[in-house]
């Protein structure tokens, strides 16, 4: 009897975070590392990632970590997962892997089994157990889908893809595998759901190269432009126009800089060197200035030279500025904000319409046509948010696919073949997610992220006193700090009131015949008692820490 598992510890119900799993008689094949990046209400969160917990326990059974494409969406938690498990062999193709290796060595880690592999190659790890890399068309070069062979029929995961047969080279899908594979069985297929409510092929909505070239034409002065590093063929799309004109291209920040050097060096970028500029340039008339649109605060960098904070450029009335990417899920907010802050800027701007324009994801007749070349017996859309999901699956249904045999599931929850036959269950597998600040590889954890939000909506008030350490006695204080509470100087009242209950707490709390003193309780009963008094005086919560020391 064969079994096989196929569940998600990251990517279904939302954007990005994606990381699945399948689990074929207890050899673990996994499938991305992603993260995905905090929003505004959380407080200072940089990153999340799945929670490793489930590979950890079952490391001994993983066999490979296979990567799609070198966007953080699908590989930016590598780190993470070498770090808890440094033994994982990590497939991936040339230009991800080059992506991967810088990560880790951001991260200072030095030992990693990488693994680069070639497309069409096969990765074989028992007779049975096959893995096989196949190119599709993406915004960055060298992304595959997998098919995982089994003795009941291949997986297949297709990662992101479009069907646009005039990306060439390392961005071409190879139909013919894709059709062979479906010809040989397919048992289930994953596929991303993200653009299933769109009608048509993305292709040619994701080409704008007619559009970054009226945009040239159109201004004679110069074009401050973001884009997103690790989006190769847009950035091609905008080097091939500007080697038409007479214009100079300035590359601005370190990440961006370095992300299309390595693809120049590479030859996934071509350009007449001479075109590239330097900060001498960047005043010239004409110029075009590429800025970095970090996905983790969308158009952070703009908003600074927007503010008169950037260190080298200043606006002048004359720029126009030119956001060279469509607005994408969970960004629309923040991308109202920005224009609005160019609008007072009085600048020019050009944007791409998000029902005009679309990245390189799968629309509905492409999703259609994957299903068609592959036939699989069973369906399984993933990455999205689960009304994604949900249209995904009526493609498949709308194809003649039966109801039962499509697979909608959330994170952790499990589907099982058994001899190639789904099965009901009910198991689920533990999920949770890894909320990361800064470096630091420890989770954050709600309860920070709740001390966080008081401190932000309410404030602290901080008490402070010093007592004699012979006899107990108050030598100073107790002194009362703020910060995000009150304005002192208008509330002094409330702050003698403060000190006093303070005071009347301390002084209970000393015990006149031992001169012992419990802190703990006045700590408590300090933050009881001003609790309930600044929330009648004021109706907030502020943060109440009290520090008592000893000389």
């Amino acid at each position: 009897m064969s079994k096989i598992k196929i569940f998600a510890l990251g990517g279904l119900n939302e954007t990005g975070k994606n990381m699945y799993v399948v689990n074929v008689d207890d050899n673990i094949f996994i499938f991305d590392a992603g993260l995905k990046y905090g929003n505004d209400k959380m407080l200072g969160i940089d990153y999340i990632i799945p929670n490793p917990e489930y590979l950890i326990k079952n490391r001994k059974n993983i066999r490979g970590l296979f990567l799609t494409h070198g966007h953080e969406s699908h590989m930016g938690g590598v780190s993470d997962l070498i770090k808890a498990i440094p033994e994982i062999p990590v497939y991936a193709t040339k230009f991800t892997m080059e992506i991967v290796k810088r990560d880790l060595m951001e991260d200072g880690i030095t030992k990693a089994n990488l693994k680069e592999i070639k497309p069409h190659q096969s990765i074989g790890f028992t007779k049975e157990l096959v893995v096989f890399p196949i190119n599709v068309t993406h915004s960055i070069p060298d992304s595959v889908c997998y098919v995982l062979y089994t003795k009941d029929g291949a997986i297949v995961y297709t990662g992101d893809f479009v069907f646009d047969s005039n990306m060439q080279g390392a961005y071409k899908t190879d139909i013919g595998k894709l059709a062979y594979v479906g010809k040989q069985g397919v048992l289930c297929l994953l596929a991303e759901s993200i653009y299933s409510d769109k009608p048509g092929f993305t292709t040619p909505n994701n080409r704008v190269s007619d559009f970054i070239a009226d945009v040239l034409s159109k201004y004679d002065d110069r074009i401050i432009a973001t884009i997103l590093p690790a989006h190769i063929y847009r950035v091609q799309e905008i080097f091939n126009e500007v080697m038409k004109t007479h214009r100079k291209i300035v590359i601005m920040g370190k990440s961006l800089q370095d992300m299309i050097n390595m693809a120049i060096d590479m030859n996934y970028i071509t350009i007449d060197k001479d075109r590239i500029g330097d900060l001498s340039n960047l005043n010239d008339k004409g110029v075009v200035v590429l800025i970095s649109d970090e996905k983790e605060k969308p158009f952070a960098n703009l908003e600074r030279i927007l503010k008169g904070f950037d260190k080298y450029i200043k606006l002048k009335d004359t720029d126009t500025i030119f956001i060279t990417e469509p607005s994408y899920a969970g960004m629309e907010k923040r991308y109202a904000v920005i224009l609005d802050e160019i609008a007072k800027e009085n600048l020019n701007v050009e944007c791409l319409s998000s029902k005009k324009h679309l990245l390189h994801h799968a629309s509905r007749e492409d999703l259609s046509m994957m299903i068609n070349l592959m036939n699989p017996k069973y369906y399984f859309p993933v990455k999205g948010e689960y009304r994604h999901q949900y249209q995904n699956a009526d493609i498949a249904y709308d194809l003649g696919m039966p109801r039962e045999n499509i697979i909608l599931k959330l994170n952790g929850d499990v589907a099982e073949f058994i001899d190639g036959n789904l099965q009901e269950t009910n198991e689920h597998i533990d999920i949770d997610d890894i909320l990361i600040d800064g470096k630091t590889q420890n989770d954050i954890g709600e309860l920070v992220l709740k001390d966080r939000e008081m401190l932000g909506e309410n404030g602290i008030v901080i008490i402070s006193a010093t007592l004699d350490r012979q006899t107990k006695k108050l030598i100073a204080g107790p002194e009362v700090l703020t910060r995000g509470f009150i304005y002192v100087k208008e509330n002094q009242d409330m702050v003698e009131v403060t000190k006093e209950i303070s005071l009347r707490v301390i002084n209970d709390n000393i015990n006149a015949t031992t001169n012992k003193i419990d802190y703990t309780k006045i700590k408590n009963e300090v933050r009881e008692e001003l609790g309930k008094y600044f929330y009648k005086e004021t109706e907030a919560k502020p943060m109440i820490i009290t520090v008592i020391q000893e000389i």
